[in-house]
């Protein structure tokens, strides 16, 4: 029993880099699935370099609004934004909602940079994109010292319909194919280094220590975990006491319950304070003396301004 709490933790500590793991093992994937299945280059001037350029960056674009739109920070920092926009400086601290903000945009880029860095190295997709450019630039340096048939069978060369050599068509494709595997080893090259800029730039800015940091992440943890555990129960039995009091025809038992400015303070974005020495919204909201204690009795579904509210 042991042993299978010491692994349990291990996997628990590490559940970042195994999410970006399998992320990684899914974007191969499907990058295999993409070549292999859909994928057939037109291999003509016009179309080639349109066709390659959206298998290559549409994918992209698609992770990483998956990405923005299955953020809970995100929908966490910017709900009623709109109806007062102050939610986005709580206290004025507007320098601070914009470093969650680049933190969230930032995190969706991984899955894109996953997508394009391995696209680029399998090269499929790029030989085609870049075969249809019509640029004088282009064409020369890949038709060098060629006749001028390279110029005008160089579209079709990714397909293997080419008037070409076998020896020329394999030198272009080794062209292409080395050009698409440098850009995507740049990528991950400055996908890296930026990457552990930002860690240490935050760390070094950081105003609470390394320890102290890796308990307040392991308090937000936890804080999340038990707040979906505790509030799936909170729900279930006041569906379960409303759906009584229906059925049976009977006054409905007194159930506490959080009021409106209560889960408008704990929604906010919070930055740590060392004269205050909180961990969340919520650990500030519920250690304050002068909080508002009464609650909502029954909460109903209200109307105002066209909007729904609890």
């Amino acid at each position: 029993m042991d042993n299978f709490q010491t692994v349990l933790r291990f996997f628990m500590n590490q559940k970042a880099t195994i999410g970006y793991s399998f992320m990684a093992i899914l974007t191969i994937g499907g990058e295999r699935i993409f070549s292999m299945v859909s994928f057939q280059c037109p291999c003509n001037h016009d179309q080639n370099f349109a066709y390659g350029l959206t298998f290559l960056l549409g994918p992209a674009v698609v992770l990483l609004v998956f990405s923005l739109f299955f953020s809970t920070r995100l929908w966490r920092l910017y709900t009623g934004c709109c109806l007062n926009p102050m939610k986005l400086c709580p206290r004025g601290n507007c320098l601070g909602c914009f470093r969650v903000l680049l933190s969230i945009i930032t995190g969706a880029f991984v899955a894109p940079i996953m997508w394009l860095s391995v696209a680029l190295l399998n090269g499929t997709f790029y030989e085609c994109a870049i075969s249809g450019l019509d640029d004088n630039l282009v064409v020369d340096l890949f038709c060098k010292n060629k006749t001028m048939k390279c110029r005008e069978e160089l579209a079709r060369v990714p397909c293997d319909r080419s008037e070409l050599s076998k020896q020329e068509r394999m030198e272009l494709l080794l062209m292409f194919r080395a050009q698409s595997q440098i850009l995507g080893w740049s990528i991950i090259i400055i996908a890296v280094i930026l990457g552990l800029l930002g860690t240490c730039c935050k760390n070094c800015r950081s105003k609470v220590s390394y320890l102290q940091l890796t308990f307040w992440k392991r308090y937000v943890e936890k804080e999340k975990e038990r707040f979906d555990a505790f509030t799936v129960d909170y729900a279930t039995k006041l569906a379960e006491r409303n759906l009584q009091s229906f059925f049976e025809d009977k006054e409905p038992n007194v159930m506490p319950f959080p009021n409106h400015k209560a889960w408008e303070e704990i929604s906010e974005y919070y930055s740590f304070s060392k004269s205050e020495q909180y961990y969340s919204t919520l650990h500030r909201y519920v250690e304050k003396t002068d909080r508002d204690y009464e609650p909502e009795k029954r909460p109903v579904l209200e109307v105002e301004d066209g909007i729904e509210m609890t």
